[in-house]
């Protein structure tokens, strides 16, 4: 396919020296191998006859691989290979956690699945079910869930931080006395991540999904999807006293009612500007890509819904440069 469009002028994009040692991040995928393959291509990745490599530089994937679009094995034919010679570095999305709970089955519940197989669920899955649901396919299956298991939850790198939805110190640290040394889940974890009321639940949909408020006065809004919700996300990384309106992730779902609620600062995360950059996916952005403040960049722009498969080329900055963005 050809590429559709850089994020920042050709110009701009050439200046990078790419000869420097670092990292490629890319946001969430979902199910589109042609752009990930032309994002790859216009950085300068190559295939080896293993996978694609850059001679000085590595991929972070930042998770959702999965789910929505219409090359879920494209998709995993290219990540999978580059994880494992080394090429890429990847975290879990809430998707690939959501995978692992939907074909996991619940020890506590005989004949149930950590992750409901109602309407709602199997709606989100479809795709990747379509491709992957049959007696042929449970081998690549199995492959795959493999893989997901083999995800570690954030990377705390020298330079720069990596998860898929939120940087939490407090639920960072619980996890990391539950994990392995690697960060991922072990198969009694991923049970406890499923089961609300756990410690473990909490912080799974914390890092993996991001900070929540409820609305005042029983209010609720319509996502993306046409739910509706009478929680909203957070720009955790801000901590200031604020409006709903000006915290919230995306920032035009609400009803101006709703959206002049105060927030004050002490109910709000915050990421310390003396932190190290941290880059995260799932929220669904839109428009040109621009970091969210200087050590805070989200990689998201919305794919799956006619949007950009966006990265960012990071070369050792404290500070992010928003010219270090591009994508198809």
């Amino acid at each position: 396919m050809s590429v559709a469009s850089l994020c920042r002028s050709g110009a701009a994009y050439k200046e990078l020296n790419v000869n420097t040692k670092g990292y490629d991040l890319i946001g969430d995928i979902h199910g589109h191998a042609d752009k990930l393959v032309a994002l790859l291509e216009l950085m300068g990745y190559r295939h080896d006859g293993v996978g694609y490599r850059h001679p000085d530089r590595q991929v972070i994937f930042l998770g959702d691989f999965i789910d929505r679009g219409p090359q879920q094995r494209g998709v995993l034919q290219v990540v999978m290979p580059m994880v494992k010679s080394g090429a890429a570095l990847a975290v879990m999305g809430n998707h690939e956690f959501n995978a692992l709970a939907f074909h996991t089955l619940d020890p506590h519940r005989p004949g149930q699945w950590l992750r409901p197989r109602n309407n709602k669920n199997m709606a989100q899955h479809l795709a990747f079910l379509a491709e992957y649901v049959s007696p042929n396919c449970k081998h690549e299956l199995d492959d795959v869930l493999d893989f997901f298991r083999s995800l570690p939850l954030w990377l705390d790198l020298d330079g720069l931080r990596v998860v898929h939805a939120c940087w939490h110190p407090l639920y960072i640290e619980m996890m990391e006395t539950r994990t392995p040394h690697d960060n991922t889940l072990t198969p009694e974890l991923l049970v406890a991540a499923s089961t609300a009321g756990e410690p473990a639940y909490e912080a799974i949909e914390t890092l993996l999904k991001g900070v929540e408020i409820e609305l005042p006065d029983g209010g609720v809004f319509f996502d993306k999807d046409g739910h509706a919700r009478s929680r909203v996300r957070t720009q955790w990384w801000i901590k200031k006293n604020s409006t709903l309106g000006e915290v919230c992730m995306p920032i035009d779902v609400l009803e101006e009612s709703i959206a002049n609620h105060p927030v004050a600062a002490s109910d709000l995360l915050g990421y310390p500007e003396s932190e190290k950059p941290v880059f995260v996916g799932h929220y669904w952005l839109k428009g040109q890509p621009t970091k969210l403040a200087d050590n805070v960049a989200c990689l998201d722009y919305s794919v799956a819904k006619g949007g950009k498969l966006v990265a960012y080329r990071w070369q050792g900055e404290a500070v992010l440069v928003n010219e270090h963005f591009c994508g198809v």
